[in-house]
């Protein structure tokens, strides 16, 4: 097996319309993507329904919401590790400047379902 690499510094892509997502590392049992987002950018909320998340906010802040029935909102930036449990509606929201940038690590496969 070869050592799979990539340098989220050289990876930016900030695009107008939905948060960019850059794949930096895939194997058959976990992903690990960076978000790029541009002011006000959000995901959406979704779950995975086979699948946890674990993500890290690299540069900027925003907002991370849980809904499993009762919403949850916490603020985060630099540094911040947020969990979205399987089968949890999640969404992460742009501070409003445009500057966040959070990478996930996904089980996989995790499969996807938007609200």
């Amino acid at each position: 097996m070869a050592i799979q690499q990539n340098d989220i510094n050289k990876s930016k892509a900030f695009t107008d319309g939905m948060v960019s997502k850059v794949t930096l590392v895939k194997t058959d049992v976990l992903t690990l993507d960076v978000y790029y987002f541009k002011s006000g950018q959000a995901l959406g909320y979704h779950k995975h329904p086979t699948g946890d998340q674990i993500f890290t906010v690299i540069a900027g802040t925003g907002t991370f919401k849980l809904d499993d029935g009762k919403e949850e909102v916490i603020k985060v930036g630099p540094g911040t590790v947020m969990v979205a449990p399987v089968n949890v509606w999640h969404d992460l929201i742009d501070g409003g400047k445009g500057d966040l940038i959070a990478q996930q690590v996904t089980k996989q496969p995790a499969g996807m379902e938007k609200r």
